[in-house]
């Protein structure tokens, strides 16, 4: 029996790359290897002021009901209140749609998920530091993708080097406590 995950990012165009990678390592883990996932495309949210918006989210909810699952991934972006909000939007979605919604914030933003999979950083850089900047992808992501000669393409290389780092997904897991932990602990849950 097919299981369908909906993941939906604050804003496909550059997110998609990162999240389909990682999010299938981690259905993957919790025994779901087969999993159809597909990144929400239409609508195109465009930012967190959409993808905050609980009456919106559930918009989609109801529009793509034939997904066993749905996963909000947004950035925290260094918003402390984040987790609150998220906390609101699974509980509307649940109340007023009756389907399970899973949203997680990104610790500070989703290039740290990237970025905690690939093995060759400069050796000058501590993770704790990669964690709590709060522009990682200018600070951190960017300089990866320009080293690799990414940095030209639509996607600034996120594709390529997620596929690079949920193969090392176990280490993506480790260095990613408040988020992929928590996020892949609940979807086990949920299954």
């Amino acid at each position: 029996m097919s299981y369908n995950v909906l993941v939906i990012p604050e804003d496909f165009r550059k997110d998609q790359g990162i999240l389909k990678p990682i999010i299938s390592a981690m259905l993957e883990e919790v025994g779901r290897p087969l999993a159809n996932i597909r990144i929400c495309q239409n609508p195109l949210l465009g930012g967190t002021g959409q993808a905050l918006n609980k009456e919106r989210i559930a918009e989609i909810v109801r529009k793509y009901k034939m997904f066993d699952l749905f996963l909000l991934c947004v950035d925290r972006d260094g918003q402390a209140g984040r987790r609150q909000q998220l906390d609101n939007i699974e509980a509307y979605v649940r109340s007023e749609c009756g389907r399970t919604l899973l949203a997680e914030n990104a610790w500070q933003e989703v290039e740290v998920w990237l970025l905690a999979g690939l093995k060759d950083l400069p050796n000058d850089w501590v993770w704790a530091d990669i964690r709590a900047h709060a522009n990682p992808k200018e600070a951190y992501y960017l300089p990866v993708a320009r080293r690799q000669g990414f940095e030209m393409e639509p996607d600034e290389g996120r594709g390529r080097l997620a596929k690079l780092s949920a193969a090392n997904y176990q280490r993506v897991f480790q260095l990613c406590p408040e988020d992929i932990q928590s996020l892949h602990r609940r979807v086990q849950g949920c299954l």
